[in-house]
């Protein structure tokens, strides 16, 4: 009788010690915030990832879109939502190198959230026009050391992967290209495409058809090893320029406070939803590498990206308001 009341109370503490959040967790709508507008990289991830988490955790996942200002206000948006596993905010690149870009944000990167999981990582594709002579990283490099001022790469905005990708090419590679932004990824490969601008190092899914069309040439992919969309193609590393690493990502994040609980259940469906099917044609289509790593490993990665790109960043003087 003494040990059936010893094993009673054991699970009766159990069941206490249990986070009330987590015991009927997800017991209404999970919300995850994409601070980019429909239809880009982002929202495509973060909608196939809510579809499949959806799956395992038997509720509904949304996804809301909330872009502006470089994505701050989306982000604010979440650190200041209630910390119950309910509104998630699907974290990117711009949210390591904002704290660099901006004097002052809204929220800190670091207190007001928490890690959940490190979904994927991605890569951008030097690009130039197939009538180019540039046929290589090694012929890019002697094109713009022959002529400093000639060569000009397009971006899709300050501060981000595509401009910062080539501020870390010019400094490891010592050269010089002109920078010239564009509204978005369309009217600067326009712009590559009619020859008024040299290079692009943009997107997988900005380039892809066009470089199978052979309206665009591909020489170097930026990510740190070769990627199976585009086995062929050497790393910018390896072409010449050593170092040489330039790497989007998409992490889960949640409102400080969140309770652990709730976190293991989040990472371990995120985990879960990245081996589906539509994550594997996902991958090929975007140029992803699948990570599904614990909230440690997303903490480690978002504090490392930050410090590298601050450094690239302080070196080009690139700051906004």
């Amino acid at each position: 009788m003494h040990r059936i009341l010893t094993l009673f109370f054991a699970i009766a503490a159990s069941v206490l010690l249990q986070s009330p959040a987590c015991a009927a967790y997800p017991d209404h709508v999970v919300k995850i915030v994409v601070p980019f507008a429909p239809g880009g990289g982002t929202d495509v991830v973060a909608r196939t990832l809510a579809q499949e988490m959806q799956k395992d955790l038997g509720g509904t996942v949304i996804i809301e879109n909330k872009p502006g200002a470089g994505t701050i206000i989306g982000t604010q948006s979440v650190a200041i939502s209630p910390a119950d596993g309910y509104t998630l905010l699907m974290g990117t690149f711009a949210n390591a190198v904002n704290p660099s870009l901006y004097k002052k944000l809204p929220y800190d990167p670091h207190k007001d959230f928490v890690p959940v999981a490190l979904v994927a990582r991605s890569f951008n594709v030097v690009v130039v026009n197939p009538a180019s002579p540039v046929k290589s990283i090694a012929d890019l490099i002697a094109a713009a050391k022959a002529d400093p001022e000639k060569l000009s790469y397009g971006t899709y905005g300050t501060g981000t992967s595509a401009h910062l990708a080539g501020e870390l090419f010019k400094h490891l590679a010592g050269v010089n290209l002109t920078t010239v932004p564009y509204k978005g990824a369309a009217p600067a490969i326009t712009d590559l495409l009619g020859g008024q601008i040299q290079v692009m190092f943009t997107t997988v899914a900005s380039c892809a058809s066009l470089v199978a069309a052979g309206q665009l040439r591909a020489i170097a992919v930026t990510s740190a090893e070769r990627s199976a969309a585009f086995p062929q193609l050497p790393t910018v590393a390896e072409a010449g320029v050593p170092g040489y690493v330039a790497e989007s990502w998409y992490g889960l994040f949640a409102p400080a406070n969140t309770p652990p609980d709730v976190i293991e259940r989040l990472n371990k469906s995120a985990a879960k939803a990245v081996q589906s099917d539509a994550f594997k044609k996902l991958g090929l289509n975007e140029g992803l590498v699948m990570v599904a790593a614990p909230p440690a490993e997303l903490d480690r990665h978002f504090a490392g990206e930050e410090a590298r790109w601050r450094k690239v960043i302080g070196d080009a003087g690139i700051k906004l308001e």
